[in-house]
């Protein structure tokens, strides 16, 4: 019922035109509005805060249709974010996450390559010692040099920025953060095969539909394989009730879903040929966020590294690891 109704409103307020726009500067306005008075921003947020408090498992599909969409603000962090912060406290405007949060020797902040970055209004961090939420009014911020992705690294240079914190592992923003971004992952990975295969069912090359060349079909297959692989990670980390993911479910779709980016992006290019590099080709508004999205909290190589230290320090084999009813993954 989610996807459904978030698909309509994303059919007609953000169309491939709309992203092209905000990409080039246009506002972000009526999208986030459309959104917001939906009340989609607020799904994970408490029913007692005025959200729809709806558990993990259905969020999943509204988050993939965000990915399907190449969704050019950030409703996704905005609805983690929302539900973390305690009620009457959420700020107007755009709202992101950051992946990082550095605490400087000379009592600033700085947040390395936030997504969204470049529009977010505010910006919502954690580390060890708590969680921050912090007005991009008074941030220098420094431009990823990546077209239409509004990535930007934030530094504030003094604390002052901080516009309410809270307590030191009250949220795990690290591990939302890697499970929101492997379902919008997923999204995308399936509208990418779904433009691959059409293209290669549609295009005639030497007599027949470039589909009937098998080493044509050996690549949609792999392909294939690595989105089907993707989802069935994303299902398992949005599987658990409540608001929030298991750290290593979170952990391993994010590996999985990352790593599953990287190919099919790749593969989706080498199959469209010459039109698949094409500004006026709608293929790069999702491939260039699969690319994004892959490295935004966490790549496939950071993931892995936790996993394996988790495992090794279970002191389990791994096959008995991965039967445990909840395995558990350290900052």
């Amino acid at each position: 019922m989610f996807a459904e109704a978030v698909h309509a409103i994303l059919r007609d307020h953000c169309t491939p035109a709309v992203v092209r726009d905000i990409e080039s500067g246009g506002s972000p306005q009526p999208l986030w509005d459309a959104l917001e008075h939906a009340v989609f921003l607020e799904l994970l947020t408490p029913e007692s805060w005025g959200g729809a408090g709806s558990p993990m498992p259905d969020l999943h599909p509204v988050l993939e249709q965000f990915g399907r969409h190449a969704m050019p603000v950030p409703a996704a962090q905005a609805i983690v974010a929302r539900a973390v912060l305690p009620p009457g406290t959420a700020p107007s405007g755009l709202l992101t996450l950051a992946p990082h949060l550095q605490r400087l020797p000379d009592g600033g902040l700085a947040c390395p390559r936030v997504p969204y970055g470049q529009i977010a209004r505010h910006v919502l961090a954690g580390d060890t010692q708590g969680w921050v939420l912090l007005d991009t009014a008074g941030a220098q911020r420094t431009d990823a040099d990546i077209p239409g992705l509004q990535l930007a690294s934030l530094r504030w240079p003094d604390a002052s920025a901080v516009v309410r914190s809270g307590a030191a592992g009250a949220v795990d923003l690290e591990s939302r953060g890697a499970a929101l971004h492997a379902a919008v992952i997923t999204g995308a990975l399936g509208r990418v095969f779904e433009m691959t295969l059409q293209h290669c069912n549609d295009r005639v090359q030497f007599g027949r539909s470039l589909g009937r060349f098998q080493a044509v079909q050996h690549q949609l297959a792999v392909m294939a394989e690595h989105v089907a692989a993707a989802s069935a990670a994303t299902q398992a980390a949005f599987s658990q009730e409540g608001a929030s993911p298991n750290p290593m479910a979170a952990a391993m779709a994010k590996a999985r879903t990352s790593a599953a980016a990287a190919v099919v992006a790749t593969t989706a290019h080498a199959l469209h040929g010459a039109i698949g590099v094409t500004a006026d080709h709608d293929l790069h508004l999702h491939t260039r966020r699969l690319h994004a999205w892959r490295m935004a909290h966490g790549s496939e190589s950071f993931w892995h590294r936790r996993i394996g230290q988790a495992v090794l320090g279970s002191g389990l084999p791994l096959a008995r690891f991965i039967r445990e009813p909840e395995p558990r993954i350290t900052p």
